[in-house]
């Protein structure tokens, strides 16, 4: 049976991936930093330890990988993670996917990655990409957009956000679009590009688009929020989901998060690849969207 190998498989969006691999019939191992994290699976997927100060140990996690799906990454930086750290740990996997003979890496970027961005996390995923084209292993480079699914960080914090205050400030004139993908439309564009000819650079992109403004006040509706949404400066946007972050103990948003989403840069060009509407998921999961909280630093620093 062949075997496939998924970063974070427990966590978000490799699970997705992990999910549909399963279901088609494949075995499936993940490269975790949280081995102790609640098994979505049921012991059907082989934890295998991230080890990036050990190269040769590295590659041995991949033994017998046909395809490695690639998703580590980092939001933000914070203590002693770093955007450059993340880097040289991706182009690590990518060597130890070189020396296990792995057939074909799937790397999970972002739309609109460049090494001339000004800003981190758009530049670093070019950068990242720039290096896989480069290293001669066969691969498929696959650009979602603003990923959406209960497991989200973003849209469900927006939601959380809209049932429990009054207020709801979005930066700027809120006009600026995204184009939101499921998260399993991306694991399905994913797979689907590990057996694609040539190694092709794809957007997973939803079929709807929406000034950032109008979706987050389509979430208000569905989950029946009584806040009123309302367009704010960036730094005052800022500072009120800084202020709200503190008893959380996380950071609800980012300044270079901010500047990406005013740039439009969640955005694809051509047809759009993924087929869930958000609008149609969002008033299917109205009740269950937003009804907790998720911690960015809680899941991935901690």
């Amino acid at each position: 049976m062949p075997l496939d190998a998924v970063t974070g498989a427990f966590s978000y969006t490799g699970k997705y991936i992990a999910r549909r691999l399963l279901a088609e019939g494949r075995d499936v191992c993940t490269l975790t930093g949280h081995p102790g994290r609640d098994d979505p699976f049921d012991g059907c997927v082989e934890v295998r330890p991230y080890a990036f100060d050990d190269p040769a140990g590295l590659a041995r996690s991949l033994d017998g990988v046909d395809t490695f799906y690639v998703t580590y990454w980092v939001r933000f930086p914070l203590g002693r993670v770093t955007f450059e750290g993340a880097v040289r740990n991706t182009l690590a996997l990518f060597d130890a996917a070189r020396r296990a003979g792995v057939r074909r890496v799937v790397y999970v970027s972002i739309t609109n990655a460049d090494e001339a961005s000004p800003l981190p996390y758009f530049r670093s995923k070019g950068h990242i990409e720039r290096a896989l084209r480069d290293s001669g292993l066969s691969h498929a480079i696959v650009r979602p957009t603003l990923v959406f699914g209960l497991e989200d960080i973003l849209v469900n914090n927006v939601a959380w956000l809209l049932r429990r205050y009054p207020l709801c400030m979005v930066p700027g004139d809120g006009a600026y679009p995204v184009q939101p993908v499921y998260a399993d439309d991306l694991a399905a564009i994913a797979i689907a590009s590990a057996h694609q000819a040539g190694n092709p650079t794809l957007d997973a992109a939803g079929p709807e688009r929406y000034g950032f403004l109008d979706m987050v006040r389509l979430m208000a509706t569905e989950v029946g929020s009584h806040a009123r949404v309302i367009t704010a400066p960036p730094a005052v946007a800022l500072w009120a989901a800084r202020v709200a972050g503190i008893p959380l103990r996380d950071r609800l948003l980012t300044r270079d998060e901010v500047k990406g989403l005013m740039a439009g840069l969640l955005v694809a060009e051509g047809e759009p690849a993924g087929r869930t509407r958000f609008s149609e998921w969002l008033h299917e999961h109205r009740r269950e969207i937003g009804s907790g909280y998720h911690s960015e630093v809680g899941r991935h620093y901690r």
